[in-house]
């Protein structure tokens, strides 16, 4: 079965310090141009993403709030796929001062923060959990992940989840590794992602990615042993 999706996380992945490169650009217009269907699958907010990367045009479908908002740039959609959060949380979370960005769904602050978020969750009855990204910490509903935003998006442009390579750096990327037919990390990934990975980019952030995009049409790219990833 052919490779007909790349599934790619934002930061630490196709970024550097929020920015992509003119070379992972052009790899990303590459793939495009050959065809290949593009997810960007971030933990950001939407808005924060369009105010960073100009180059959405070359994005199929966004997976943003880490698997709670669907956005199609090219139709202009955005679909909230998780609940808001519980006004009671907000409530909990505002008393405590605790600094918090809240999205559609997603409620983002930083990992010292983590016990006061865990502690307002708890005390509010909300069946939300919480999701690690390299220092940050996100508040989402029980069962939202990158894994099932990129499974929606999938239904929606009629790929499997087979024929999509997912790439990430970081914790929160595990769900989206674990969900896709090949599941690759960047070299700068952290390790307990290198480890849950079928394979591992030799350059990092968007060199990998450009690489790994070289190998998918070049038909390169080895599938997964039986019982790998």
């Amino acid at each position: 079965m052919k490779y007909r999706a790349l599934a790619t996380d934002y930061d630490g992945t196709i970024a550097h310090d929020g920015r992509v490169d003119a070379g992972t650009i052009a790899a990303l217009e590459h793939a495009r141009t050959a065809g290949l269907r593009l997810l960007l699958v971030t933990g950001r907010e939407l808005s924060d993403l369009a105010n960073t990367f100009d180059r959405l045009d070359l994005i199929d479908r966004v997976v943003a709030e880490n698997g709670a908002v669907l956005s199609d740039p090219a139709g202009g959609t955005l679909r909230t796929l998780a609940a808001a959060p519980p006004p009671g949380l907000v409530d909990r979370l505002t008393r405590a001062n605790v600094p918090v960005s809240i999205g559609h769904s997603i409620i983002a602050t930083s990992e010292p923060h983590e016990q006061a978020l865990r502690e307002a969750i708890r005390e509010s009855g909300a069946d939300w959990h919480l999701i690690f990204n390299k220092g940050s910490v996100m508040a989402l509903p029980s069962g939202v992940t990158k894994a099932t935003g990129m499974l929606t998006a999938l239904q929606e442009l009629h790929i499997l989840p087979e024929e999509t390579v997912g790439v990430g750096d970081a914790e929160n990327d595990l769900a989206l590794l674990a969900a896709s037919g090949l599941g690759v990390a960047v070299a700068n990934a952290l390790p307990s992602l290198k480890q849950a990975a079928a394979l591992v980019t030799a350059g990092e952030r968007g060199a990998g990615v450009a690489e790994l995009i070289a190998q998918m049409l070049s038909g390169s790219l080895a599938r997964p042993s039986a019982g790998g990833h």
